[in-house]
């Protein structure tokens, strides 16, 4: 497993310096330093002085690849790319473009446990109620309860999810006023902030993920070894739990595991939505804004947390199916 972990790891930092090369590129194609300054600084009438200030500021003032005027290694190091984007690499973010966004690691540190509080009770409840549900379908199967627990899975997962922010602001907060309709606060207050965005994002993604895990316990239902564990006299329950749903965890791990980034990333639709300054929120002020240092920085984050996600997912297996080998 030692070398398949370390092969792995190569070729994700492969991957990562290709993506961040590939962003880097398109970011400085569409965009010269100065046509960067000109929208950070804005106002119609900005002096070449003004300019040239914004770009010795944040080092947007040296070469792009090579620096020829320098000597030795500065040559490559004394460049926008190994500043902006090499170091990256070394989780040094740098200061974010615009005038008040300040230092984009602090950013990222500070608005990420925003983004966990939201996302990780919203990542453990999605997995168990969507299995527990699934489970509950499979049970009753070819019954009634199966059928219309299908329709209401269909039915939920075509509804956008812009559908339950509205809906559920309108009847919790507006009508029955239980819960605030956005904004957050630290600490316990939190909680409240959080209750209604956490549902909200269940319900959203509910009916999809049943759905699919549904389908693969009817699949695990189908086989042998679960018509052997009934014919030992083992209750339906206790098949579905100590069978069926060891030997489906396997593609529950791949399908769960794919939204592990975003429980570092936040959501953006929910965070926007409810006022919670998390690092969606963060991504959304700098498309806004079009500060690209801080969009650069969470593509950089994106691959580097999808890279070491599927790496995760892989030895998981090995954790659920011991016959499962990494080589």
């Amino acid at each position: 497993m030692l070398n398949y972990l370390i092969r792995r790891i190569g070729y994700g930092f492969l991957i990562l310096l290709g993506v961040n090369l590939l962003t880097f590129v398109l970011f400085f194609t569409v965009n010269t330093p100065d046509d960067m300054a000109r929208l950070n600084i804005g106002g119609k009438r900005v002096t070449a002085e003004q300019i040239t200030k914004w770009k010795a500021q944040r080092g947007y003032d040296k070469p792009l690849y090579w620096n020829a005027e320098s000597e030795g290694l500065d040559k490559l190091t004394d460049t926008v790319f190994w500043d902006r984007s090499v170091s990256l690499f070394a989780l040094d973010f740098g200061r974010a473009d615009a005038e008040s966004a300040g230092n984009i690691g602090h950013q990222v540190a500070t608005r990420m446990g925003v983004s966990l509080q939201l996302a990780v009770p919203l990542f453990l409840l999605q997995v168990v109620v969507s299995t527990a549900f699934a489970l509950l379908l499979v049970f009753f199967r070819h019954s009634r309860i199966d059928f219309w627990g299908v329709v209401l899975c269909v039915l939920m997962l075509s509804i956008s999810s812009l559908f339950y922010i509205i809906f559920g602001q309108f009847l919790f907060s507006k009508v029955m006023r239980l819960v605030p309709i956005s904004g957050y606060d630290g600490g316990l207050d939190a909680v409240k902030f959080l209750i209604l965005p956490v549902l909200l994002s269940l319900l959203s993604r509910l009916g999809g993920e049943a759905r699919l895990y549904r389908a693969m316990f009817l699949e695990e239902v189908g086989k042998d070894y679960v018509r052997t564990a009934r014919a030992k006299g083992l209750a339906e329950h206790v098949v579905l739990m100590r069978h069926v749903l060891r030997n489906a965890l396997i593609p529950i791990i791949t399908s769960a595991g794919s939204y592990l980034p975003y429980v570092f990333l936040g959501s953006l639709v929910f965070e926007s939505f409810f006022g919670i300054p998390g690092l969606g929120t963060y991504v959304i002020e700098a498309i806004g804004s079009q500060d690209f240092a801080i969009v650069r920085t969470m593509v950089f984050l994106g691959s580097l947390l999808y890279i070491a996600t599927y790496v995760l997912i892989d030895v998981a297996y090995t954790w659920v199916d011991p016959r499962v080998r990494l080589g």
